[in-house]
C-alpha cells in the first residue's frame, strides 16, 4: 500500500465519521425534541391556577373584606381587563419577541449560553415570559441544570397547550410585584388605589419595572430606583413601537402618586365576616383552603349603610369609659337577609361574637311569644286580669312561684292585655302562661325560631331561659313577616374564578303562625310607645318615644344582668342586647337605658326616608276605638280612646260605662263578641288558687 495514499484517506474517513456523528446527533436531538414535544402534548396543559384571594362583597356590590392567606393578595383578571399600556410595557421590557417565538428566544439563549461557557456559570438572562411563568408556577428559583431542564419542559407544555394571550394573562396575574402583591390587579390596588384596567402610561410603566427586582424597584420604598427602571421600560416600549419617544418622555416626567392601599378594608364588619365564614363552612360546605385561596367572589347581605349606622349609635350612646358590651342584629324579616351585625363593641378586643354565640336571658322581650299563644287560645287585647302580688301554685300543688313587678308596682286591680304588654306586667304574664298551659309558650317560641333549650316552667313567661340575639331577631321577624318564619342568612351568591356561579341562595320561609293573629300582636307591640296605655306605671318605651317618628312594634326586656330592646317594621327587624361579659349586675342608670337608646336612635336613622307606617292589616282583623282601661268600646268622652285591632269576631261589643258620650266607630258595625271579657275572666280563672 502506498503510504501517501493511506495518509490521504484518513482525513476523509475522519470527516466521514464526523459527518455521521453530527447527522446522528442532530437526528437524535430532533427525535428527542419531537418525543419531548409529543410527551408534553400528551400530558396536556399544566394548570396555571395559583392561589387567588377570595373577596367578600356587600349588598351594594362593593368589596368590604378579603380572605386572609399568608399575607398574600392575588386577584385574577382577564387580559382584556388589564390596561393596554401595562401589557405593552411588560412585553417590551421582559420579552420583545414574545409573540414571535415558541417559548424559547434562540438569540437570547445563544447569548446566554456563550456567557455560561465563558464564565463557567449558569447565568440567566434569556428567560422568556413563558419560561418565567413556568418557573414561578412549578419550580424553585435555584440555579441548577435540573431546574433549567424542567423549566424548558414546562415551557414546552405551556406553549403547546395554551395560546400566547392565555400565557400572557397567566404571567400578569401571577408575577410578584412586592409587598405580598401577586398579579397586576393586586399591585395596582396597592400602589395606586385603582383597578389595573385604569392605569395610565406612567403608572403602567412604573409597575412593569418591578418584577425585575421586587426588593429593589418598589416605588414606595425605592422610588429613585423605580424611576430608573421606568425609564428603561419606556425606552423599550418606544423601541418596540408601542409609543413614541415624546410619549415616553412625557410619561417619565408625569408625577405618580403612591398610596399603598388595599382593595378592601379587612377590618370592616369583623363580626359579620365571621358569620359569613361560618355559613360557608357549615351550610355551604366549603373548606378553608378553597375559601382562602380559591379566588372566589362571595356576595353577601351586608348593607354598609346600616352597618355604619349601627356602629355609630353603639359607639355614640355607650360611655367610652364603660366596659359594658353590646350586640346588635338587623335583618330583613321578609327574606332573612342579615344586613348589619355587631358582636361586641370592639372586634379587636372582643373576638367572641355576642350576637350569635352568646346566650343570655331575654327577660320580658320573651312575652310577645306568650301573648301570641294567648290570642290563639281565647284572649283578646281587652282581656282583663288582676295585677297584684300573687303566689302561684303549680305542679299539682307541690311548687310555688311568686314573681314581682318591676319596682314593686301593681295596678291593684284588673288591667287589659294591651296594657299588660305595654307596661310589661309580670303578674299578668304568669297568669296567662298558666291559664293557657305552659307548653303553649314553648311550642310557640319553637315555631317562631327559638332553638335554645326551653322548659315549661312558670318563669319562662318572664324570659328566664337563655337565648341568643340572633334567635330573638329571627323570632321577631316571624311576627313581622305575617307569621312566615325565615332562615337568617349572610351569603347570596358565590362565583368562582372563572365566573361560574357555584352557589345561589334561594328564599326559605314557612308559614308557622296565623297571619291575622300575628298582625294583631304586632299592633299590640306598638303600645309600648303609647302613653294612652299608661296606668300604675308608664309604658316601657316612654323614655325613647320622642326619638321615633315611625310606627314600630317592639318590646323591652331586662334582667339583673341583661338589657334588651327588639322591634320591627314589616321591612326591618333589629335586636339590641347590652350587658357585661362576666354577667355583672347592670346598674339602673345609665347601663339599663343603653339598649333602648341604641335601638331607638338606630331604627329612626335606618328608617329615614321610609313610610311612617308600613303596617298593612290583612284579612280577618277589624279596628275599633277602645278605652284601654276597661277594654270596652270607647265613647267620644273617653280621654284615652285608642284605635285597636282585633281578630274579626272577637272585638268588644259593650260600650265603656266609665265615661258618658257617644260610641266611636270606624264605620262598619261591630260583630258580636264571642265572649264578654268579664265572663271570660271568670270562666277561666275562678278555679285557680290565686
Amino acid at each position: 500500500m502506498d503510504p501517501v495514499a493511506g495518509k490521504s484517506r484518513k482525513p476523509k474517513m475522519y470527516l466521514k465519521w464526523f459527518m455521521k456523528i453530527c447527522i446522528g446527533s442532530v437526528t437524535l436531538c430532533a427525535f428527542l425534541f419531537a418525543s419531548l414535544l409529543l410527551y408534553a402534548k400528551i400530558l396536556g396543559p399544566p394548570s396555571i391556577k395559583v392561589p387567588q384571594t377570595t373577596l367578600f362583597y356587600s349588598a351594594d356590590g362593593k368589596v368590604f373584606a378579603e380572605a386572609e392567606h399568608q399575607n398574600q393578595n392575588r386577584y385574577w383578571v382577564p387580559l382584556n381587563e388589564l390596561a393596554e399600556p401595562l401589557v405593552s410595557a411588560t412585553v417590551a421590557v421582559e420579552d420583545q419577541r414574545f409573540f414571535k417565538h415558541h417559548g424559547f428566544d434562540v438569540r437570547r439563549i445563544m447569548g446566554s449560553a456563550l456567557k455560561d461557557v465563558a464564565t463557567l456559570s449558569k447565568a440567566e438572562g434569556a428567560s422568556t415570559l413563558t419560561m418565567q411563568l413556568a418557573r414561578s408556577l412549578y419550580l424553585y428559583n435555584d440555579k441548577t441544570w435540573k431546574r433549567k431542564f424542567l423549566e424548558a419542559f414546562y415551557t414546552l407544555r405551556l406553549e403547546t397547550n395554551y395560546s400566547k394571550k392565555e400565557i400572557l394573562e397567566g404571567y400578569l396575574n401571577t408575577v410578584y410585584y412586592g409587598h405580598g402583591m401577586y398579579g397586576a390587579e393586586a399591585a395596582s390596588h396597592y400602589y395606586f388605589g385603582k383597578r389595573a384596567r385604569d392605569l395610565n402610561l406612567a403608572e403602567a410603566s412604573l409597575l412593569a419595572g418591578i418584577p425585575k427586582g421586587p426588593s429593589y424597584y418598589t416605588p414606595d420604598d425605592y422610588y429613585a430606583n423605580a424611576k430608573q427602571r421606568q425609564r428603561i421600560v419606556l425606552n423599550a416600549m418606544a423601541k418596540a413601537g408601542y409609543i413614541s419617544a415624546s410619549e415616553a418622555q412625557s410619561a417619565y416626567r408625569q408625577p405618580v402618586h403612591i398610596i399603598k392601599d388595599h382593595p378592601s378594608g379587612p377590618n370592616e364588619a369583623p363580626y359579620f365576616q365571621e358569620a359569613v365564614l361560618d355559613e360557608l363552612h357549615d351550610k355551604i360546605h366549603l373548606d378553608d383552603q378553597t375559601i382562602a385561596t380559591g379566588g372566589l367572589k362571595i356576595y353577601t347581605t351586608l348593607d354598609p349603610r346600616l352597618q355604619k349606622k349601627a356602629e355609630k349609635w353603639v359607639n355614640k350612646v355607650i360611655d367610652p369609659g364603660s366596659d359594658i358590651q353590646a350586640a346588635l342584629v338587623t335583618m330583613d324579616p321578609r327574606t332573612g337577609a342579615v344586613q348589619a351585625l355587631i358582636g361586641g363593641r370592639d372586634g379587636a378586643k372582643q373576638s367572641y361574637n355576642l350576637a350569635i354565640k352568646a346566650k343570655r336571658q331575654p327577660g320580658s322581650s320573651f312575652k310577645p311569644f306568650l301573648y301570641y299563644a294567648a290570642l290563639r287560645h281565647g284572649f283578646t287585647p281587652s282581656t282583663p286580669l288582676s295585677s297584684e302580688p300573687t303566689t302561684f301554685v303549680f305542679d299539682h300543688g307541690h311548687s310555688k312561684y311568686a314573681p314581682e313587678n318591676y319596682g314593686g308596682y301593681y295596678a291593684g286591680g284588673p288591667i287589659t292585655l294591651m296594657q299588660a304588654l305595654a307596661l310589661s306586667d309580670n303578674i299578668y304574664a304568669v297568669k296567662t302562661h298558666l291559664a293557657i298551659g305552659m307548653n303553649q309558650l314553648v311550642d310557640t317560641a319553637r315555631k317562631m325560631g327559638i332553638t335554645s333549650p326551653l322548659s315549661p316552667i312558670p318563669s319562662l313567661a318572664l324570659g328566664t331561659k337563655e337565648v341568643s340575639v340572633m334567635e330573638m331577631a329571627r323570632a321577631y321577624s316571624t311576627i313581622a313577616n305575617g307569621g312566615a318564619r325565615i332562615t337568617p342568612h349572610y351569603v347570596t351568591k358565590i362565583v368562582d374564578r372563572k365566573g361560574n356561579t357555584i352557589y345561589e341562595w334561594k328564599p326559605e320561609k314557612e308559614q308557622v303562625l296565623d297571619k291575622a293573629t300575628a298582625f294583631v300582636l304586632s299592633q299590640l307591640m306598638t303600645g309600648i310607645f303609647d302613653p294612652k296605655l299608661n296606668d300604675y306605671a308608664k309604658v316601657t318605651g316612654e323614655s325613647v318615644r320622642h326619638l321615633l317618628t315611625h310606627k314600630i312594634a317592639a318590646k323591652t326586656g331586662s334582667t339583673n344582668t341583661d338589657s334588651w330592646m327588639i322591634g320591627f317594621t314589616p321591612q326591618l327587624t333589629t335586636a339590641v342586647w347590652v350587658g357585661y361579659n362576666d354577667h355583672r349586675t347592670i346598674q339602673t342608670y345609665p347601663d339599663a337605658g343603653y339598649s333602648k337608646e341604641i335601638w331607638a336612635h338606630y331604627m329612626e336613622d335606618a328608617l329615614k326616608g321610609k313610610p311612617k307606617n308600613s303596617f298593612k292589616p290583612p284579612k280577618g282583623v277589624v279596628k275599633v276605638w277602645v278605652d284601654p282601661d276597661t277594654g270596652k268600646l270607647a265613647t267620644d268622652a273617653c280621654p284615652n280612646a285608642r284605635a285597636t285591632y282585633y281578630l274579626a269576631g272577637t272585638e268588644p261589643t259593650e260600650t265603656c260605662d266609665q265615661h258618658k258620650g257617644h260610641r266611636l266607630d270606624f264605620g262598619a258595625p261591630s260583630k258580636r263578641h264571642k265572649h264578654d271579657g268579664d265572663h271570660f275572666f271568670n270562666r277561666i280563672f275562678n278555679h285557680w288558687p290565686w
